[in-house]
C-alpha cells in the first residue's frame, strides 16, 4: 500500500531551522520521484524541491542555498532540511510521490510557521 506521512513541522523564529520528514511506504526501486511542495493561504501549491530516481535534485529558486532535500532509501524516507527560514516560508508543506508520468500520491501535509 502506498502512503506518504509527513512530520517535523512547527513554529520557528525567523532565521531558524526545521527538518521535515516524509516516510514513503510502498515505493520500491528507483522508478519514482519524491518531492516537497508547499501552499500558503491564498496561494497556489508550489514545488519546493524534488529528488528523482537515482538522485537528480531540483530546487525552487526561492529556497536554493537554504533548503536541502535528501533521501534515506533504507528507511524509505525523504527529508527537507530548511535553514535561514523567513516568514515567506510559512505554509503547509506536502510530500508528493510520483510513479512514472501520471500516478501521484500526496501526504496529509505538515504546517510550518515562521514568526517571531
Amino acid at each position: 500500500q502506498v502512503q506518504l506521512v509527513e512530520s517535523g513541522g512547527g513554529l520557528v523564529q525567523p532565521g531558524g531551522s526545521l527538518r521535515l520528514s516524509c516516510v514513503a511506504s510502498g515505493f520500491t526501486g528507483y522508478g519514482y520521484a519524491l518531492a516537497w511542495f508547499r501552499q500558503a493561504p491564498g496561494k497556489q501549491r508550489e514545488l519546493v524541491a524534488s529528488i528523482v530516481g537515482g538522485g537528480i535534485i531540483n530546487y525552487a529558486d526561492s529556497v536554493k542555498g537554504r533548503f536541502t532535500i535528501s533521501r534515506e532509501k533504507v528507511r524509505n524516507t525523504v527529508y527537507l532540511q530548511m535553514n535561514s527560514l523567513t516568514p515567506e516560508d510559512t505554509a503547509m508543506y506536502y510530500c508528493k510521490g510520483q510513479i512514472g508520468s501520471s500516478v501521484t500520491y500526496w501526504g496529509q501535509g505538515t504546517q510550518v510557521t515562521v514568526s517571531s
